[in-house]
């Protein structure tokens, strides 16, 4: 039996962004570019990056939500997208500047914490290293 829709369920780390049981397709931004999935596709798995997710209900209402980096997998009928952060909006000029604007200046942000972190590791590494050799 030919599957007829998609049941979308977008989690964020502490809750449901939102679930629809009646999606017509989706579209994903990825790393490596943007991809639809209709109901009929095989199961698969995606790495997401900072972009939008847009995807049109059986009544032709059409939804975007401004994500940050995370994971789509689809089982059968099922669509998971878990993301850290997600905003939803009608204006899709809009939308596009909260990815730009939020989330890609929060990952430079934690590029940088991270780059702070190993430095520290390593220093620390290297003390307990010397405190061994003596």
């Amino acid at each position: 039996m030919p599957l007829t829709s998609i049941h979308l369920k977008v989690l964020l780390p502490f809750h449901i962004f939102t679930e629809r049981p009646d999606v017509a397709r989706i579209v994903a931004d990825t790393q490596a570019g943007s991809f639809g999935l209709l109901p009929h596709r095989l199961d698969c798995v995606a790495a997401l990056g900072p972009g939008i997710l847009t995807y049109q209900t059986q009544s032709d209402d059409e939804t975007h939500v401004a994500i940050d980096e995370g994971v789509l997998v689809k089982i059968g009928s099922d669509v998971f997208v878990s993301v850290r952060r997600a905003v939803g909006g009608t204006d899709l000029g809009q939308l596009r500047d909260t990815v730009k604007r939020e989330f890609a200046a929060i990952d430079e942000h934690e590029r940088g914490v991270r780059a702070v972190m190993a430095k520290l590791e390593a220093g620390l590494l290297h003390r307990l290293a010397s405190f061994q050799h003596e």
